[in-house]
């Protein structure tokens, strides 16, 4: 009969802290490299457009038909145009862009399943922490532009309205595009929402719905008609706070 003999998990608990806690700080200064490093290359792509929509959009779909005219359309018109560089309505809004006036923009980040790398990117900056990749989104973006989508699509556009409600950002168009697609999220906002006093009616107004690709860029343009793309100092301050 043998005895086998545990092997203690430490025999200093303050050594396993510090070993911890090393590990956490090499990890933040990660993410300020990872920070950096986009920042560097995506500041001279403003004015910049957005767009948000899902992965699994098939090629032959009429969501990715749509997404890729609205696309070089703001391409032409001389928006940089930002998807999240994967597959699906990211890959339409690239393709749209890649041959139009403007650059293409592809934020990509590695998942278990579905984001690969589309091959419609004049820029294409990987992350590998989600949430940064998020505000480099909100960070250069003129406007949001809204194709039909899931969890993600659903989480990047209910951020972006929160950072204006809040005045975390700068307001600026939030356009929902195929208003079939969302007729119901939108009837639950205008409805419940309100009438629980959760939202007040006027956070309406930063939601817009707009299925026609060039009053897509009419809205954008006519929101900036009388201040402009560049920010002010002020309004640079208050992104510097996302």
């Amino acid at each position: 009969m043998s005895i086998s003999k545990k092997v203690p998990k430490t025999t200093n608990p303050d050594l396993q802290g510090q070993h911890q806690t090393g590990h956490e700080s090499w990890h933040a200064f990660e993410i300020m490299a990872e920070f950096v490093d986009a920042t560097e290359r995506l500041k001279e792509i403003t004015p910049a457009v957005s767009i948000f929509g899902s992965a699994r959009t098939s090629v032959d779909h009429p969501y990715y038909k749509l997404t890729e005219e609205v696309a070089r359309l703001l391409s032409d018109a001389g928006f940089s145009v930002i998807s999240g560089g994967g597959p699906g309505i990211m890959e339409a809004a690239n393709k749209g862009a890649f041959p139009g006036k403007s650059p293409s923009i592809g934020l990509n980040i590695e998942l278990p399943h579905e984001q690969t790398r589309n091959p419609y990117q004049d820029v294409s900056q990987n992350f590998k922490h989600f949430f940064m990749r998020k505000v480099m989104f909100v960070k250069y973006a003129s406007a949001y532009v809204v194709m039909p989508g899931g969890f993600g699509t659903l989480d990047e556009v209910m951020e972006a309205i929160t950072l204006i409600q809040t005045g975390k950002t700068l307001k600026m168009p939030i356009i929902l595009v195929c208003e079939a697609f969302w007729r119901g999220l939108l009837d639950w906002v205008k409805t419940t929402l309100v009438d629980e006093q959760m939202i007040s009616v006027e956070d309406l107004d930063l939601i817009q719905v707009i299925d026609d690709p060039a009053q897509i860029v009419e809205a954008i343009f006519k929101h900036y008609e009388t201040r402009g793309f560049k920010l002010s100092a002020e309004e640079e301050q208050v992104q510097l706070y996302l």
